[in-house]
């Protein structure tokens, strides 16, 4: 069984919300974004995604597309992103997500890609905007290197769509929200819900959802319909807010704690008719 795999099985035995964490890779600098991961992993995130800044995050908002910029200046890369994960990965033991864009990926080949993120302990990738119909080659480089491949669903995504990603995808299935660019929000779209039983109606695989969370409620929000939340704008504003500062590791740890540990409770429950925690 992946660690990805076996992080969901847990989550599902636990009775818990799982919680995904995004940054990237060199912000606010490559040592502190080697931190920021093992500060991750230490205060509980159930998988992390590790960003690979691009020059052209076009789905991405302000927030994120600022940390690519520092990022980037700070020598954030596709290779450097391998290169933390492999020295990292024996000290976590949550499962690593790479997040790309797919040209960073095709500019390294895609072969000598997966053979690298196996080498280093990549346990799966998303590549953002690869169209799920020309998707095929991709998985296929990356199943041979026991690499899981996430697809990304948004609220516009057919049904057939919807189908093709669950048919080609493994380890998790992450559906956004809502339409837009990346960006914290005060509550959790309206349409989430919707959009997580269009998924599962397709599929067993787990479903993360993410786009705007901030909060621990959102969290548990998320938990009533899918498997796991994503944070990303929020934790990367936190970054950004404290990378001057002596307490950004702590400040992490600690944001991340907060998200997974306030507003637990057993009387809230899943669609399925399972308790929620977080």
């Amino acid at each position: 069984m992946s660690r990805i795999a076996d992080a969901f099985a847990r989550l599902r035995a636990e009775r818990r919300t799982g919680l995904v964490t995004y940054s990237t890779i060199g912000d606010p600098d490559l040592p502190r974004s080697a931190e920021i991961l093992r500060a991750l992993d230490r205060a509980g995130a159930d998988v992390l995604e590790v960003g690979v800044p691009f020059s052209d995050p076009l789905a991405d908002g302000p927030v994120i597309q600022r940390a690519t910029e520092r990022a980037l200046a700070a020598g954030g890369s596709l290779r450097s992103a391998l290169a933390t994960i492999a020295d990292l990965r024996p000290q976590i033991a949550a499962p690593i997500v790479v997040f790309s864009y797919a040209n960073p990926l095709l500019r390294m080949g895609i072969a000598e890609f997966a053979r690298q993120a196996a080498a280093a302990g990549v346990d799966g990738v998303l590549a953002l905007d690869l169209p799920i119909e020309e998707a095929a080659d991709f998985r296929e480089a990356l199943a041979a290197r026991a690499i899981d491949t996430i697809f990304l669903l948004s609220p516009t995504t057919t049904d057939a769509r919807i189908r093709r990603a669950a048919a080609l995808g493994s380890g998790f299935l992450y559906g956004i929200s809502r339409l837009g660019v990346t960006g914290a929000r005060d509550r959790v779209a309206s349409g989430a819900d919707a959009m997580a039983r269009r998924i599962r109606a397709h599929t067993s695989l787990p479903i993360a959802l993410g786009f705007g969370v901030s909060r621990p409620e959102h969290v548990a929000e998320i938990g009533g319909f899918a498997d796991a939340a994503v944070v990303g704008s929020a934790l990367v504003s936190v970054i950004a807010t404290e990378s001057g500062s002596a307490h950004l590791i702590p400040r992490v740890e600690e944001y991340v704690r907060w998200l997974k540990g306030a507003g637990r409770t057993d009387a809230a429950e899943r669609a399925d008719g399972r308790p929620v925690r977080v």
